[in-house]
């Protein structure tokens, strides 16, 4: 299986959004909590050089609090900048705009110094595809201002809005690499939905979906009375699932198997934690 994925408006969006960064003082990085390795662009730390640097890593009800604790330490020591949010309840979002209010204050201090009148500071908001961005900044403005759907692709191109008197927010399309060289990490974005759908097979990705599971310590058997064997591939546990509910159709039941871990009826699930010997983790995070 081969996933790849740059839409035209993506392309467009990232060359308007590098023209843009030269304006912008507050990069807020978006991730999706699930993945939060495979969901960090690697093209951010680039981005954000000379700029306040927030990780937003969204959809914290998403992931167990066991795990959502190891990451919280690991950012810690990191000494990374990290937030956990929940863009569609509000949690975790007004300490990110307090936060980004600092950091305004601290772009006037520095214009004071230079003789210089003071402005609102310019924050954009980046991340891949439907990790959440346009719910966060709705969260933001306590207000809807952006159009937000649990899909990839909604957010079409670059806007300003303005957030409060002392911050202006662009708010971008979601963005991916041009090429994604780990298919591992790739396939995790197809799982929790955050590449578009005709970029990958959604058995194949299904199948990988519950090796990744059963790793996890997921029973399925609890939810569809069909328990994965120790030793069993995925694609293998698809096929007898398929023929336990949906008489054999396979793409009908790993559409099932998919929409149920997006919509959490699975539970709370990370597919990645910190302590993993993970290259691309390592090399990611730590670049943020």
């Amino acid at each position: 299986m081969l996933i790849q994925w740059y839409p035209g408006h993506i392309a467009k969006a990232e060359k308007e959004l590098q023209e843009q960064l030269k304006r912008i003082d507050v990069v807020l990085e978006v991730r999706d909590a699930r993945i939060l390795a495979a969901s960090a662009h690697p093209q951010v730390k680039h981005w954000a050089e000379g700029k306040l640097h927030l990780i937003i890593c969204n959809r914290m009800d998403a992931i167990a609090a066991t795990d959502l604790e190891l990451w919280q330490k690991y950012f810690q020591a990191q000494k990374i900048t990290a937030f956990f949010t929940d863009g569609r309840s509000g949690e975790g979002v007004r300490q990110v705009l307090q936060i980004a209010q600092g950091g305004a204050e601290a772009v006037n201090a520095r214009r004071k110094h230079r003789g210089m009148l003071p402005r609102p500071a310019r924050a954009v908001v980046i991340g891949f595809p439907n990790v959440g961005k346009s719910a966060l900044i709705n969260r933001l403005l306590q207000r809807k201002a952006t159009a937000s759907a649990n899909r990839p692709g909604v957010t079409k191109q670059l806007r300003w809005v303005r957030l409060s008197d002392q911050i202006e927010l662009l708010d971008s399309p979601g963005v991916i690499p041009p090429l994604l060289q780990d298919q591992e990490v790739a396939v995790k974005l197809a799982i929790c939905d955050d590449i578009g759908t005709a970029s990958y097979d959604v058995v194949l990705v299904a199948s990988r979906a519950v090796e990744l599971w059963r790793a996890r310590g997921i029973n399925l058997g609890d939810r569809y009375g069909l328990a994965v064997d120790a030793e069993e591939t995925g694609a293998s546990y698809l096929q007898r699932l398929a023929h336990t509910k949906h008489h054999g159709d396979q793409l009908r039941t790993a559409q099932r198997l998919l929409h149920d871990f997006r919509t959490g009826k699975l539970g709370a699930i990370a597919l990645e934690l910190p302590e993993e010997n993970s290259p691309y983790a390592k090399a990611e995070i730590k670049s943020a």
